[in-house]
């Protein structure tokens, strides 16, 4: 149930969800991939509703999938466990020691605390990770850096990261569309049976484009992508994404962002959007009114 105010009254409650039914007919019996991330899973009353408002999605006949990440909980379990974390090329080096606490908090307390959510609020999720059923099969990732001593580049080895290679729908489509909203945690095996963490963003467009979703969202800390003057964007295409990536309006974590973005719309995402997670019922004042919110990123 979306927490409308007190103060409004029953013909404009009446009005809103009438006004909502165009983009329900829209997206209905369509799949959307949301990928949660940020700041929005460390409060537990926007963690409760963000969970209400996927439910809620699910009851109107729109087949969510969940994909999340958990960087900042990481960080924290390696804290506590005294183990330090490295970074490069904006991804945290995994040795063996990181790759178990990785699994352990991503596969483990997450998920299974979305999971908790979901269901509290009504709706029937399944937690999984991409090692569940072969559903992602990953490489091993590779980056490439500029030596500041020497100037030359040189290959950066981030250890048990992975990229997503193969991606096998048996399991999700057993789930799609049968009442169940699968939630994913961004862990994989390789084909040498070693087990890599992807990216979250990276994960979440891999299995969007593999479903050829209607929609992927990324929900961020940022409102979406931002101009020169730090403006929204409410609307890109690929052509001119890759132009402000090019003059530097796109830039940092935001770029890596972007190309997953235009990886997914060339794998069949019919549009992707960045969106601040913060924002309240971010998702369905996306999906459900005139303005949306975020950026649109589209072919």
């Amino acid at each position: 149930m979306i927490d409308l105010p007190a103060n409004i009254s029953p013909l404009d409650q009446a009005r809103i969800l009438s006004e909502a039914l165009p983009h329900m007919q829209q997206y209905d019996e369509e799949t959307i991939v949301i990928k949660y991330g940020g700041h929005a899973m460390g409060e537990d009353a926007m963690a409760k509703q963000f969970a209400r408002d996927i439910v809620l999605l699910e009851q109107t006949a729109i087949n969510p999938v969940v994909v999340h990440g958990g960087g900042p909980q990481i960080a924290a379990m390696l804290t506590r466990l005294g183990i330090k974390s490295e970074f490069a090329a904006g991804l945290r080096i995994t040795d063996a020691a990181t790759i178990e606490i990785v699994e352990m908090v991503l596969a483990g307390s997450i998920n299974k605390q979305i999971v908790s959510n979901i269901n509290e609020a009504g709706g029937k999720a399944v937690g999984l990770s991409g090692k569940d059923g072969n559903m992602v099969i990953a490489t091993k990732a590779t980056r490439t850096m500029v030596d500041p001593g020497s100037n030359i580049e040189k290959i950066v080895d981030l250890g048990f990261v992975g990229e997503p290679d193969i991606i096998d729908l048996k399991l999700l489509n057993q789930l799609i569309g049968h009442e169940l909203i699968p939630v994913l945690a961004p862990v994989a095996a390789g084909r040498d049976g070693k087990t890599y963490n992807v990216n979250a963003d990276t994960f979440a467009g891999a299995i969007a484009g593999a479903l050829k979703a209607k929609r992927l969202l990324l929900l961020t800390d940022v409102p979406g992508v931002l101009d020169k003057s730090k403006k929204l964007i409410p609307d890109l295409s690929v052509k001119d994404a890759r132009k402000l990536i090019a003059d530097g309006t796109i830039s940092g974590g935001m770029i890596p962002k972007v190309e997953t973005c235009i990886y997914s719309l060339d794998a069949g995402v019919e549009g992707v959007v960045i969106i601040d997670g913060k924002t309240p019922h971010a998702v369905l004042l996306e999906l459900f009114t005139n303005q949306g919110t975020g950026t649109l990123i589209h072919k």
